[in-house]
């Protein structure tokens, strides 16, 4: 990743923020940190990023806006990237922002499953049409799954509906950008120690029950999943693309 340029969406928490830790580490020069709400943990994000010699910048949209938040995003980036790095390119794409609300068939209001749609399917697709022209050559886009696209999920029927699209769009994606040397992956997390499990994940029980899902009999940590992720954004993984990485 030595002087890659980055931006990843809702990179404040997690594996979003283990992430953007890993890249900068990694030699990347210039890293976006997107966010919707917690300006806080962007801030020390950006914070972090720096004290590893890459330069960040926050930017924040509300991903529930469509189109009108992902052209937000590439203008901020945009800006931000000429006035550190002197132009308006950038080099991997990881659209890991999303929103997983436990809520089953019956007890999902169109304006849930709207919200859950426009974040997790809406926005990177409009994120990868704003900044398709503008990825430079081998570069890389890199999107976020689930397993609930593997295991039935019937807590999460709109979740992980939402997130199999995205790896069916990622397929699609592929040949769209192979002429250029770009790749188009997912990697798909298994349960993850995050502050969008840690409610569930309390419980002792249930807790047990995830660790049982995994070949290694414990919950991943984001820093598991962020190393996978650049795994694909290094050149070692200019031959793959099309393809759903499972982490287990």
């Amino acid at each position: 990743m030595s002087n890659k340029v980055a931006l990843i969406t809702g990179s404040s928490r997690g594996i979003r923020r283990a992430a953007a830790l890993v890249l900068a580490k990694e030699g990347a020069s210039f890293i976006g940190v997107h966010y919707a709400s917690n300006a806080d943990a962007a801030h020390s994000t950006v914070r972090e990023i720096e004290a590893l010699g890459a330069k960040s910048v926050a930017i924040v949209a509300d991903l529930q806006e469509g189109k009108e938040a992902t052209d937000s995003i590439w203008h901020q980036f945009k800006t931000a990237a000429i006035a550190t790095t002197g132009e308006p390119w950038l080099d991997l794409l990881v659209n890991n922002a999303g929103v997983a609300p436990a809520v089953s068939l019956a007890h999902t209001s169109e304006a849930v499953f709207d919200e859950i749609l426009a974040i997790n399917l809406k926005a990177p697709f409009f994120l990868i049409q704003a900044l398709a022209d503008h990825i430079r050559d081998n570069g890389r886009i890199i999107n976020i799954s689930t397993g609930f696209t593997r295991v039935a999920a019937p807590t999460h029927p709109a979740y992980a509906a939402s997130k199999d699209a995205l790896e069916t769009l990622t397929l699609a994606l592929a040949p769209e950008f192979g002429p250029r040397g770009i790749t188009v992956n997912t990697v798909m997390p298994g349960v993850t120690e995050t502050d969008m499990n840690a409610a569930w994940l309390v419980n002792s029980e249930v807790r047990a029950g995830a660790e049982a899902m995994s070949v290694f009999s414990r919950v991943g940590q984001p820093a598991d999943v962020a190393d996978v992720i650049a795994f694909l954004a290094s050149d070692k993984a200019r031959w793959v693309t099309g393809q759903v990485k499972p982490e287990r």
